[in-house]
């Protein structure tokens, strides 16, 4: 922050006037139409600048800065955390059947069916509380963060955000956010000209230029607000971060407020050292909080399908409830002495065939309470647990861990570990999530010859597919790599390009030595760069308003031509003279600066040389530069396009650069008018780009630059990867579409032969309603247009037939606006899903979300979205899953996300890896939880069955109660943390494997209700097993048959070895735990009926040294158990084999390649790979497969 006390490098830098560099941008503001609605409805806002004492600004009663993004208040926490427990169908079902125990009804006591409950919603409450505790220690820090607020008589005294108030006068220094809205009053320009980064907000890392107004631009000192006192009019809180209108009231004057003037909360201030402003809008009433919706209780989509599961075992539940009671209803009604010994005759409730239906009544609640252990109370908190621990280990991961950065992965929330395994979309913004916001010159084209080694990060990826370690050049058919590695990487920023034919001065040796000097020369004049001199060490650094600018400007320094000075009308650059061999000092007038904006394509600057000659310099896009050469300025273009063409697939940003000299008459006539078009009061863009286009033309070819907009390490591959596993990649971002589009080249997202759906409003059509200036009818047109370019679209798919290239679906925002409208977003979510690719450009924040809530909501599938600014928040509190990136410049997407990591490519293993291996046993955990309380719940009901519905259970009530807790509950916890189908290494090199769980193929109702058929048939197996083996026979050597404690003790027993050893089977990793837990639950059953049997009578009943004095000493009780566990298991181990050979799933398949050492086989892990179901699209890998086709196209020609 500026104002703590480390030393900084001094710099110095000329003050110049910004404004006459800026021509096209920085005009001064000017009341129009949308001013004249200021207090009317939407633009009611009234604010006192600098009067926190007048009563009216009291009034006022705007909201404060403190800012929350916690799911909970203290009064809200225990309300809304019981509702968020409750609305659990479970949950809310036992709390019924735990108010029914207080009754005489209750076949067990009322503690055993309350204490496990309150246990599971306490400890659920816990983990909520403690994460949202942590949420809230980073709103504190961000509430708490300090800026310098006037506080009368001229002085500034530092305070925390969180204490501003609207009308408040705040300084802020370089480098540090802005901390509400503000209007921007005066900077330490004279001209009140600042420098803005909005990645926060839009994703740009360029900065934007900001400019107060010409009355408060004195006000450069803290003693001048002293006296200063204004009156703001404008606007009401509102999401548009690009709109603003408003007036300001000084010294009985009202002056215009644009967006020109409004500079953002979560914004920085750059390359300014203060700025003065006046505060507009605090807390939730800024943009981009406006733009942010509140935190959302997510749950997965496993948890969704379980209350599905729970309604139907309660359905079950019911039925045997039914049935049971119609069996006993009827039975009691007629059969009054048959079953003496329950004494109907003097039945009040029960048994009574005088109130056979009311009996019936009863009995339905009590089974119903009876039955409950069908549905596992544990099953929830046994989640929370695994979950955890899941989480920890996904924290702990050290191939997740930046070291540069000191950041490891951070799991926020552990509700959504296994969405992690079904993601389907992925949802990225762009700007510091895919790129690491920064440009490196890496080639250029001169005079039709390509300059520059460098190797991007496609190429190297491709390179790596191919097993070799660089590319050298990527003009043939099929890319050639070197196996001699390259000089050391250039240690200077920005600057990657290495090539001795023109690096060291060796350019003048070259053939077109004469183009190649006027093509650095212009990369150092056309520009509008600052340098800024360090006067410790004489070193020129640049202050750009694009890391592009910042590139080209460094590059030309490296190769000889360095810009060292500017002034209000100068460049000044040191060059080689191609003439003496020496370095000079040249001095270039600035007349004009022509500015770059998504319109023009290009930018200009026309400047006089130290010869008087008049130049027009120029860089631009290809589609709109090569149509402005002259007839004789085209002798390099065919080569020039080629070599365009290789850098775009390479992943490059490409400019063409050219230029002219000007006549002095032509000259004059085009600065008269510029300068009356500048003037003009009505249409002064149009008639600017009128005036430019005329002069813009003629223009001599010099050649094209490639600049790397760096990829973080790794995205290539971790795109590719994810590309692999069926995963489709979506971007958001707030960059114009020239940019989306070269870096979705860069990672591969796009390639040269994908046909490109492009859907804008830059047509003649619309351009010539938006100069009527009617709203309506252009809103329109544009819904028409882009309606129809959609259909088109729609129609390109469906006549692609089974064309092998894939579709590739670019949109800007202005066109998406109309597109998420709803009689037009289910056509438009139809075609981008039958696109291989999907890029969004300018997209608002609020569209970001809006854009994840219809993907999310369209296909039903689970969604992931993954930025790392202010403007991503909506995005990832919409989406199932929200990935916040950790990067340089702020915290707000971390702070909303589910999880946060350090880079993009963690993601590969976030999902591929850990969200695989969390959805598998999560999976799993909840298939076996339903499989064993209906083994143990089905056979209470046929011993009810037996016993003709009298409503007495199988088992003592402590065998009831601790059944989930301590004899079957470790095992599948241990599953559910340390189980692991394949190895991460396994996880990685399949990644189809992932595929399992985007087609949930692994908790489908095919997989549940074979569960659920395996506890079924099991409790049958081991009910009539252990009755028909023991009920014919002496049980003892006293000759006795077994009685209700010794069967429901043999059933117990066969019930606790077959759950567990069914874990055993279903455990593909086994660990020492997992030995412990499974075997350990065994032993812990002996010890607890051992134990238990020993206490008194009135404590154990039933059991009352049922186990030492029947059990044990009997050799019926040791063989029924082996015979009946072996039989109930039988099945499902014969099933499994049969599958495992014949019909394996993706990770059977991989098993067996692992088991039988074939993994390395290239032919047989292509084999497995091409069981993939969705076909890989993008990627480096879909781009070789694409040009082996092109290959065998052209072959077979």
């Amino acid at each position: 922050m500026a104002g703590s006390g480390t030393k900084r490098p001094r710099r110095r830098r000329r003050r110049i006037h910004l404004s006459k560099l800026y021509t096209l941008t920085c005009t001064q503001s000017c009341f129009k139409q949308d001013h004249s609605q200021i207090g009317g409805p939407g633009y009611s806002r009234v604010v006192f600048c600098n009067e926190p004492d007048s009563p009216d600004a009291d009034s006022s009663n705007y909201s404060d800065n403190y800012v929350r993004t916690t799911k909970y208040t203290l009064t809200t926490f225990l309300p809304k955390s019981l509702f968020e427990q409750f609305r659990r169908v479970a949950n809310f079902y036992f709390l019924v059947t735990g108010i029914l125990s207080f009754t005489p009804l209750a076949p067990y006591t009322a503690s055993s069916a309350i204490v496990p409950l309150l246990f599971v919603i306490g400890a659920t409450m816990v983990k909520e509380a403690v994460e949202d505790w942590r949420r809230k220690k980073q709103d504190i820090e961000v509430n708490n963060r300090r800026v310098k607020v006037h506080r009368g008589d001229g002085n500034f005294d530092s305070k925390e955000w969180k204490t501003l108030s609207v009308g408040d006068i705040v300084k802020v220094e370089k480098n540090e956010f802005f901390p509400a809205d503000l209007v921007l009053l005066s900077s330490s320009y004279e001209d009140a000209i600042c420098y803005v980064e909005t990645m926060n907000l839009d994703g740009e890392t360029n900065l934007k230029v900001k400019q107060g107004l010409e009355v408060t631009s004195s006000l450069r000192e803290d003693s001048n607000f002293k006296g200063f006192e204004a009156f703001v009019k404008c606007e009401d809180p509102n999401a548009n971060l690009y709109s603003f209108v408003g007036t300001m009231e000084l010294q009985g004057a009202k002056y215009p407020l644009s967006p020109q003037q409004l500079l953002l909360r979560d914004s920085k201030l750059r390359n300014t050292d203060f700025i003065f402003g006046a505060v507009i809008f605090t807390g939730h009433d800024t943009k981009v909080i406006q733009n942010s919706t509140d935190p959302t209780s997510k749950r997965s989509m496993i948890e969704k399908k379980m209350d599905k599961i729970i309604y139907l075992m309660f359905f079950m539940v019911v039925l045997m409830s039914f049935i049971g009671s119609a069996i006993f209803g009827v039975t009691t009604r007629d059969d009054l002495m048959r079953r003496w010994y329950l004494r109907p005759d003097s039945s009040s409730i029960f048994f009574d065939p005088k109130r056979a239906y009311v009996a019936a009544i009863y009995h339905f609640l009590t089974a119903a309470m009876l039955y409950s252990y069908f549905i596992p109370v544990s099953l929830y908190v046994s989640i929370e647990i695994v979950k955890v621990l899941q989480s920890i280990f996904i924290n702990q991961d050290i191939h997740m861990y930046y070291e540069e950065a000191d950041k490891p992965a951070l799991a926020r929330t552990s509700n959504l570990n296994e969405e992690l395994g079904q993601v389907d979309t992925i949802l990225s913004d762009k700007t510091g999530t895919l790129t690491c916001n920064s440009m490196e010159f890496i080639k250029c084209s001169v005079a039709g010859t390509a300059y520059g080694r460098g190797v991007t990060e496609v190429e190297m990826a491709m390179g790596r597919r191919k097993g070799s370690p660089l590319v050298l050049q990527s003009n043939e058919d099929d890319v050639e790599y070197s196996k001699e590695p390259f000089v050391e990487e250039s240690t200077v920023r920005g600057f990657n390009f290495r090539d001795g034919r023109i690096m060291n001065g060796n350019w003048v040796t070259e053939p077109h030595a004469d183009v190649i000097q006027k093509f650095f020369r212009l990369l150092a004049v056309c520009h509008t760069v600052i340098p800024e001199v360090d006067e410790d060490t004489e070193k020129i650094s640049y202050e750009a308003e694009s890391p592009d600018e910042a590139a080209f400007v460094i590059a030309a320094r490296e190769l000889g031509f360095e810009f060292y000075n500017r002034t209000q009308t100068t460049i000044s650059v040191r060059e080689l003279d191609l003439v003496t061999g020496k370095r000079v000092e040249r001095l270039y007038k600035v007349l004009n600066v022509l500015e770059f904006n998504s319109t023009r394509k290009r930018m200009s600057v026309i400047v006089e040389d130290e010869d008087g000659k008049l130049l027009l310099l120029c860089k631009g896009a290809d589609n709109v530069m090569f149509e402005r050469l002259s007839k004789n300025g085209r002798e390099f273009e065919e080569e020039t396009r080629d070599h365009v063409n290789e850098y775009a697939d390479a992943g490059l940003r490409t400019l063409i650069l050219a230029y002219r000299e000007l006549e002095e008459k032509d000259y004059k006539v085009f600065n008269e008018r510029i300068s009356e078009a500048k003037s003009s009061v009505s249409d002064r863009e149009s008639l600017i780009e009128e005036v430019t286009e005329k002069i813009e033309k003629d223009l001599i070819l010099l050649g094209a630059t490639a600049v790397e907009d760096k990829l973080q390490n790794g995205v290539p591959d971790c795109i590719d990867k994810l590309a692999q596993a069926g995963i489709k990649i979506w971007v958001l971002t707030g960059d114009k579409m020239e940019t989306a589009i070269n870096i979705g080249f860069a990672c591969s997202l796009l390639r040269q032969d994908m046909k490109q759906i492009i859907i804008n409003l830059e047509t003649p059509e619309i351009h010539s309603l938006e100069k009527t200036g009617e709203k309506d009818a252009i809103a329109k047109a544009s819904k028409e247009s882009v309606l129809l370019q959609i259909i088109n679209g729609k129609a390109q798919l469906k006549y692609s037939g089974g064309d092998s290239n894939a579709f590739a679906l670019i949109i800007d925002g202005k066109s998406l606006a109309y597109a998420l409208d709803d009689d037009v977003k289910h056509i438009f979510l139809e075609l981008a899903v039958g696109c291989a690719s999907v890029i969004c450009c300018r997209s608002s924040p609020k569209q970001k979300a809006l854009v994840t809530r219809l993907v999310k909501s369209g296909n039903g599938k689970t969604t992931l979205a993954i930025g790392d600014g202010a403007n991503d928040v909506g995005m990832l509190q919409e989406a199932d899953i929200g990935v916040g990136i950790s990067g340089v410049e702020g915290m707000q997407a971390v702070m909303s996300s589910d999880i946060a990591i350090a880079q993009f490519r963690y993601l590969e293993r976030l999902l591929l890896v850990h969200g695989h291996w969390c959805y598998r046993r999560i999976s799993t955990m909840v298939c076996y939880f339903f499989y064993k309380n209906i083994t143990f719940g089905f056979t209470l009901f046929l011993y009810e069955a037996y016993t003709t519905f009298s409503a007495t259970p199988a088992y003592n009530d402590w065998f009831l109660s601790l059944y989930n807790v301590f004899f079957s509950s470790l095992p599948v916890i241990a599953l559910g943390v340390f189980d692991q189908d394949v190895s991460a290494r396994y996880c990685l090199k399949f990644p189809l494997l992932y595929q399992e769980g985007v087609q949930n193929v692994l908790f489908s109702w095919r997989r549940i209700l074979g569960w659920m058929f395996n506890g079924f048939y099991s409790a049958v197996i081991i009910f009539f097993l252990c009755k028909s083996s023991l009920e014919p026979q002496a049980f003892n050597h006293q000759g006795k048959t077994p009685g209700r404690e010794i069967l429901g003790g043999t059933m117990y027993t066969c019930i606790v070895w077959v759950v567990n050893l069914q874990m055993a089977l279903a455990i593909s990793y086994f660990t020492l735990i997992q030995h412990i837990v499974i075997w350990g639950s065994i032993i812990v059953w002996y010890l607890f009926i051992t134990f238990y049997g020993e206490l008194p009578a009135m404590i154990s009943t039933g059991a009352y040294r049922v186990f030492v004095e029947a059990l044990a000493p009997s050799l019926s009780y040791w063989v029924v158990t082996l015979f009946v566990v072996v039989s109930t298991l039988l099945p499902y181990f014969v099933y499994s084999a049969v599958q495992m050979r014949f019909f394996p799933m993706y990770h059977g398949m991989i098993q067996w390649l692992r088991y039988e050492g074939q993994c390395n086989d290239p032919e047989y892990c292509d084999m497995v790979r091409q069981r993939s179901i969705r076909p890989t699209t993008v990627g480096f890998t879909a781009r070789l497969e694409a040009k082996r086709r092109s290959v065998r196209r052209s072959e077979s020609i």
